[in-house]
């Protein structure tokens, strides 16, 4: 039985149709290339969540392909914001409530404003965090917006 995050719950509770993949964790290699390879999925499907702020707005979250980094001008100007950096590792839990690897941007401590890379929109589904290390979940682009209320932008450069 698969646990169940509040990741899940929030899809559960907004009725959006959804599935779980569960992969073995590596701590050692917590690569969204590496996640992509456990779940059977290209790199550029499985998306990641990195948590960025601005000299201006603040915190905010930001989703790009597992195959790419993310471009902080480009974020920055999507943003309103002057400068944007990442924010160290060990503010996520307090920020998020999440830990590096288990990052995911609903149902998370607090709702911060959330940009997803355009290329989201170019699959039938994607993966994202559920809010652990070890499972996935996968959904459609549309459903993943409409419940993080993501803003799609071109902040992803690929490496």
């Amino acid at each position: 039985m698969t646990q169940k995050t509040n990741a899940v719950r929030l899809l559960d509770q907004l009725q959006i149709s959804y599935e779980l993949r569960e992969y073995e964790v590596d701590v050692h290699d917590l690569t969204a290339e590496s996640v992509a390879a456990k779940v059977g999925l290209p790199a550029e499907q499985v998306f990641k969540t990195l948590v960025a702020r601005g000299d201006r707005k603040g915190i905010c979250m930001a989703v790009i392909p597992g195959d790419s980094e993310v471009n902080l001008k480009s974020l920055a100007t999507a943003t309103g914001d002057r400068k944007m950096h990442l924010v160290a590792m060990k503010e996520l839990l307090g920020l998020t409530g999440y830990i590096r690897g288990g990052v995911t941007a609903f149902a998370g401590r607090k709702d911060y404003p959330v940009y997803v890379d355009e290329t989201i929109e170019l699959f039938e589904f994607v993966s994202v965090s559920a809010g652990t290390r070890g499972l996935q979940i996968l959904l459609t682009p549309q459903d993943y917006l409409r419940v993080t209320k993501g803003t799609i932008a071109p902040i992803a450069d690929v490496r």
